[in-house]
């Protein structure tokens, strides 16, 4: 696993010092990879992908067993503007914009002091290529755009740092479907292009699985199963459970009695 970019071994997370959120989960995530982290609310992604950003500390929480490994680099509990200067960028579920800045004022706001004129020029001409709805809004105050054009300029904020890693959280989450289509579109170019690897969070199966390469699920903040995607989508568990019963009905395993693992899809 150590080859991996990104590589998080027995890690847990505890909330407070004394919630357990996420309980000793491995998982890597190899350079070029999108990789989705699955699971229904509560399930402990976010704050997997919150302990691999640096930002956990906000939510007073903290990793207090197993490591984070960047490029061989142990990042537990470092914050999130040293992991974001190593090439590590969260779209979070939450907060995605400045609703009191504009679209382009949005774009300059988390680029590196530092960066010269010309450099910034070049990324904002980057993210406009990828998301040319933007370029269209560069006056629009950002607490007016629709959902989708707030998430389309979270993306594009995460790409002007430069990212590595992107980590994305929750990418369908009260968006219509056409707009997720796109969305994901988007997402699989991005990585195309520029190489970036991506590691997204999902509530919904569907969406995730329709991008990535390989997935893992979460359950009580632990790893219950892993696979590629197409092994993930063929897996009777993530049929009835995430993608949608015989019937035609998408149901939750927290519907049912008990969640029937199947123990050799462990990672």
């Amino acid at each position: 696993m150590t080859s991996a970019l990104l590589a998080i071994e027995k890690l847990e997370v505890v909330y407070q010092r004394a919630i357990t959120a996420v309980q000793g989960i491995t998982l890597a995530v190899e350079a070029g990879q999108i990789v989705a982290l699955l699971g229904t609310n509560g399930a402990g992604k976010s704050t997997t992908l919150r302990a691999v950003s640096g930002f956990l500390g906000l939510d007073d929480a903290r990793v207090t067993e197993g490591t984070i490994s960047f490029k061989g680099a142990r990042i537990e509990n470092r914050p999130p503007h040293e992991n974001t200067r190593r090439g590590i960028v969260l779209v979070p579920e939450r907060d995605k914009v400045f609703p009191n800045l504009t679209v382009a004022e949005n774009l300059i706001a988390p680029v590196p002091r530092g960066t010269s004129l010309a450099e910034h020029r070049r990324r904002e001409a980057l993210v406009y290529q990828f998301f040319p709805r933007l370029g269209e809004l560069k006056t629009r105050i950002g607490g007016l755009l629709s959902g989708g054009e707030r998430q389309m300029l979270a993306l594009a904020s995460a790409l002007v740092c430069r990212p590595e890693l992107l980590l994305v959280d929750e990418l369908s989450l009260g968006l219509a479907p056409v707009v997720v289509e796109d969305l994901l579109r988007r997402l699989i170019e991005i990585r195309r292009e520029l190489g970036i690897t991506i590691l997204i969070v999902e509530q919904s199966a569907t969406v995730a699985l329709e991008i990535a390469d390989y997935g893992y699920v979460m359950e009580n903040g632990r790893i219950v199963l892993d696979g590629s995607a197409e092994r993930l989508r063929s897996h009777p568990d993530i049929q009835e459970f995430y993608l949608g019963s015989r019937s035609g009905e998408r149901r939750n395993y927290r519907d049912v009695k008990q969640y029937r693992r199947s123990r050799r899809w462990y990672g």
